[in-house]
C-alpha cells in the first residue's frame, strides 16, 4: 500500500475491534492495523496497539484481533492500516531473546536490529529443507517419554482445557531438567485475559 490508509474504529468487543474504511484501498486478510493510544496503566506514555485483519464485512468493514490490552479503546478512533501483515525479526541476533507476537522484545533487553523480518503466516518450510532431529530429549518422566517423547532442541507446546494440570506439568518438568538445561524457558499463556507470565526463566 503505497498512500497511507486510515479508518475509525466502530465497535470494541472484548478483543473483537470493528474497522471502517471510508476511503483508499481495503486492507487484505492477515493485514496488520495500528491504533496510536494512551497506555491502559494511566502511565501517560502512547502506545502502539496492533490488530490484525480476520474478516471482511461488506460495507467497507473489516473485523480485526486485537494483540493487545484494548483498555481504553473507543469507538470513533483513528486506525492506520500498515499493508503488509504482522512480522517478527528473525536471525542469529534474535537467538536467546523474547519476543510478542507483533516481533517487539518483551525480555527487558531492549530493541533488537536484524536484516530480515518474516510475517506470522508464512509457511513451513518444505520437508526436504528441514533438518531430521533423531536424539529424544529425556524428561524422566515416564509417561511423557514413553507416550509423546520430545526431539531434542525442539519447541513443545501444551494445550488443555482449566484446571487438567498444564501448569503443575510445567513445573514438574523444569524442576526435573534444571540441573541438566543450561536454559529452559517456561512461560503460561492465558490468552482471555491477556496474560503472558515466566514459569521459570
Amino acid at each position: 500500500m503505497s498512500i497511507e490508509n486510515y479508518g475509525r474504529v466502530i465497535q470494541v468487543i472484548g478483543s473483537v475491534v470493528d474497522v471502517e474504511f471510508l476511503e483508499g484501498e481495503l486492507p487484505k486478510l492477515y493485514d496488520a492495523v495500528t491504533i496510536d493510544m494512551d497506555s491502559p496503566d494511566d502511565s501517560g506514555k502512547k502506545i502502539k496497539l496492533y490488530l490484525e485483519v480476520e474478516n471482511d464485512l461488506g460495507n467497507r468493514q473489516v473485523r480485526c484481533l486485537a494483540m493487545g490490552n484494548t483498555n481504553g479503546l473507543y469507538k470513533g478512533m483513528e486506525v492506520k492500516a500498515t499493508g503488509a501483515p504482522l512480522s517478527v525479526p528473525v536471525g542469529e541476533e534474535t537467538l536467546g531473546r523474547l519476543f510478542t507476537v507483533t516481533g517487539e522484545t518483551a525480555d527487558g533487553k531492549g530493541p533488537i536490529n536484524t536484516k530480515e523480518r518474516y510475517s506470522i503466516h508464512r509457511s513451513a518450510p518444505p520437508l526436504e529443507e528441514q533438518v531430521p532431529v533423531s536424539e529424544i530429549f529425556e524428561t524422566g518422566l515416564k509417561v511423557i517419554d514413553l507416550l509423546e517423547p520430545y526431539a531434542k532442541g525442539g519447541k513443545v507446546g501444551l494445550f488443555g482445557g482449566a484446571g487438567v494440570g498444564k501448569s503443575i506439568f510445567a513445573i514438574v518438568l523444569a524442576n526435573t531438567l534444571e540441573n541438566e538445561c543450561k536454559k529452559i524457558l517456561i512461560i503460561d499463556l492465558d490468552i482471555l485475559n491477556n496474560n503472558i507470565s515466566t514459569i521459570l526463566g
